[in-house]
């Protein structure tokens, strides 16, 4: 009897030390299955996650660059509409025109902005605030402004706003404008059907681009990265959440994205910013002529060697290049020391000269080269401006 008690007492202290060694080490081999228990999960370490992404994560660069971005929401007035008795000349003769119109009503629209400087400056698209009469900007921390507009520039489609708020402002940076090549990744960031701040990544598919019919002036990155609208007005940025693009337009069928996106170059959209702040508006350079490519069949009738330079179709009646001399048929091959690859060159070249001062123009005429002195004119509005 005594040794079947002693061989008890031997088993229930190594079952009671197994029990403490699973407990200890093994702990979860001893919960409860059913249900209603604790549920045993593998989680992945921790590891380095919050200081340094894993590769292939752009989590800095979007963390970066989203405080910067912002919502902008306009609204306008817009006349109710017409009265049907309005049409009735009798009823004009007596009541005249107090009828007509409906009551006024708001229309509203919504796009993105980047605020570029602490103080409040922020950099959209032209065709964002056009027409709007009050202009709201929500951050991305939650605060709301009422802005106001500085300025505008229609033939690059871009409108400085200026918020005022107390302390500084979050602002991006701009990247340096040679570093951005075909093939780089680059993040939209922008309010796209106004569903709140998004992110979308894609690559640099293009530059360069121009002749679209968008703008005047033309020179876009075009980008697959989903822009729709609500976009418009946001920021490109690159692996680094610096700014690269203003992101602008879209080519698409159903007005969603099909991966043809179109974004302002940050040179172009800093060089329009800083003149709107410092004087209200854009002054570009004007000679007054209208102009053409030149075809292959043009080239061999004005006995041209190649199809290069832009070709004089017209010279505006007192403007600078009729007073300088130019003549219909002349063909421009050089602004200065660079050379005249096709009208849309020419156009960017003329608008970069300062007005009041004098550029030389290099034209062929027949078989000849001459060198004009012409004094730049100031660039009026589009729709009496030639090139």
């Amino acid at each position: 009897m005594r040794r079947l008690w002693l061989t008890f007492a031997q088993a229930v202290t190594i079952s009671v030390a197994v029990l403490f060694v699973l407990n200890t080490l093994k702990p979860e081999w001893l919960r409860d299955p059913s249900p209603g228990g604790v549920v045993a999960v593998r989680e992945a370490p921790l590891g380095d996650r919050a200081a340094a992404p894993p590769a292939g994560s752009y989590a800095i660069a979007a963390q970066r660059a989203l405080p910067a971005v912002v919502h902008i929401f306009t609204s306008k007035a817009a006349s109710g509409p017409r009265h049907p008795l309005m049409d009735d000349p009798i009823f004009r003769h007596f009541f005249g025109d107090r009828f007509n119109g409906g009551p006024s009503q708001r229309s509203s629209g919504l796009g993105s902005g980047v605020v570029v400087s602490a103080d409040g400056f922020i950099l959209t698209n032209n065709h964002v605030i056009e027409a709007a009469d009050a202009m709201e900007v929500a951050l991305n921390d939650g605060r709301k402004f009422a802005a106001r507009l500085v300025g505008r520039d229609p033939e690059t489609d871009l409108a400085v706003l200026k918020i005022e708020a107390e302390g500084a402002l979050p602002s991006i940076t701009f990247a340096a404008s040679t570093t951005l090549h075909v093939g780089d990744v680059v993040l939209a960031i922008g309010n796209p059907f106004g569903v709140g701040q998004t992110v979308t990544m894609g690559i640099v598919s293009a530059l360069g681009r121009s002749q679209l019919g968008i703008n005047t002036f033309e020179n876009y990155i075009q980008t697959d990265a989903a822009i729709n609208p609500g976009n418009s007005g946001g920021a490109l940025v690159d692996s680094e959440g610096n700014l690269v693009g203003i992101n602008t337009a879209i080519y698409s069928r159903s007005g969603g994205s099909l991966g043809i996106g179109f974004a302002i170059p940050v040179s172009i959209a800093r060089n329009v910013m800083e003149q709107i702040v410092a004087q209200g508006e854009v002054t570009r350079g004007w000679v007054g002529v209208e102009i053409q490519d030149i075809t292959p069949e043009l080239a061999e009738s004005f006995g041209l060697k190649n199809a290069g330079g832009a070709l004089i179709a017209g010279v505006l009646r007192n403007s600078p290049a009729d007073r300088a001399g130019i003549r219909p048929g002349d063909v421009l091959i050089a602004v200065g020391e660079q050379s005249v690859a096709d009208p849309r060159a020419m156009l960017d070249l003329v608008a970069a000269l300062p007005p009041g001062r004098t550029a030389r123009f290099r034209v062929q005429r027949g078989s000849e080269e001459l060198d004009i002195d012409v004094e730049v004119g100031r660039r009026p509005t589009p729709a009496a401006a030639g090139r």
